[in-house]
């Protein structure tokens, strides 16, 4: 098959001819339809996910069809359309017991555990529980957009932040989890100020539910802005770029016993940001993470999805062929596209 390797941290990504995938006996093989193309796999590349072991195949948001079954799969039988979480639960240890699949104790991440799906085939482990079908209604590039971004940010608005109507949410990044997490927020009737240093995504922000935007390279002071809108604070802030800045002014936004979600990678240097403790202990702040959402959550927003509530497919930037893909992987540091990248030509 066909795949985009790399055997050495940041240097430059090539598609190659590789051997085919065989699934594990609770495993599965899927052909890859579509993949979207995602800063984390960029973090990767970069080496700075440990799990990622060298050569490599990125790839971790996908839709595809069941192509090759292990023999103790009992869920499906091959032929199905489907797609899955990022972070894939083992099925057996406690946190898979009590339901948080996304914090497993031994959790399969397709691109980052194993190889992933910037190819004509992946293979994805303990299928029965983390495979999720794709409805007719819902094309594979708009399944492949879910997987990781646009999960991570309902899983953030709707089971971590709680987002009610009313609710004053600001979201700190218009990237693909950003945009998603400004539709999401807005659908469920909350205010959302969308904070960004580019014009283009704050306009796409707006149109796409944001009450307000924010320009933070002409706004000299993020927090007090977003404290003096709002008149006490956001209900709600979610960092959803990953740097020190955004984490800290995603903190201080806040009104009293407010929520700050961390939806952003923090790695490398990142990985240990300055955080305003005395507000978070004066003021009963919550700092809560978002790390991906279990398959069985996926019904809840697929629901949303088939009513007209959530549009992913309106963040879909552009799409593109594998023999691009490289490029595109590369220029994920950069923050310059708009909207989701999804890889849906693999010949």
């Amino acid at each position: 098959m066909k795949a985009v390797v790399f055997r050495e941290f940041a240097q430059p990504p090539v598609v190659e001819t590789v051997d085919d995938p065989t699934p594990t006996p609770q495993g599965v093989v899927l052909r890859v339809e579509a993949t979207g193309v995602c800063r984390s796999d960029w973090h990767g590349w970069m080496g700075h996910d440990p799990d990622v072991q060298l050569p490599h195949v990125p790839g971790h948001e996908l839709a595809g069809t069941i192509e090759a079954v292990g023999s103790q799969v009992s869920r499906w039988q091959g032929g199905e359309r489907v797609t899955l979480p990022f972070v894939c639960g083992c099925g057996h240890c406690p946190e898979c017991a009590a339901g948080q699949q996304q914090v497993c104790d031994f959790q399969f991440q397709p691109g980052f555990t194993g190889w992933g799906s910037f190819a004509e085939y992946v293979a994805i482990d303990y299928a029965d529980g983390n495979l999720v079908a794709v409805p007719d209604e819902i094309s594979s590039v708009t399944a492949a957009s879910l997987g990781c971004r646009f999960a991570t940010a309902f899983r953030a608005v709707v089971d971590q932040g709680k987002v009610t109507g009313g609710n004053w949410v600001a979201v700190h990044g218009c990237g693909g989890v950003g945009l998603s997490a400004v539709m999401i927020a807005s659908a469920l009737g909350a205010n959302v100020i969308a904070v960004d240093i580019n014009r283009d995504k704050l306009n796409f922000a707006a149109s796409i539910g944001a009450a307000i935007t924010l320009d933070a390279t002409t706004c000299e002071d993020v927090p007090e802005e977003i404290q003096r809108l709002t008149h006490g604070g956001a209900h709600v802030s979610l960092d959803a770029l990953g740097s020190p800045i955004t984490c800290f002014n995603s903190v201080a936004c806040l009104r009293k016993r407010g929520k700050h979600i961390q939806v952003g990678l923090m790695l490398a240097d990142h990985k240990h940001p300055a955080v305003p403790m005395d507000r978070v202990i004066g003021w009963e702040l919550e700092l809560l993470g978002s790390h991906g959402m279990q398959a069985h959550r996926y019904p809840a927003m697929l629901a949303m999805i088939k009513a007209g509530q959530l549009h992913p497919e309106k963040l879909i930037g552009k799409t593109i062929s594998l023999a691009d893909a490289p490029a595109a992987l590369a220029n994920m540091g950069s923050f310059q596209d708009l909207g989701v990248t999804v890889v849906d030509r693999f010949g």
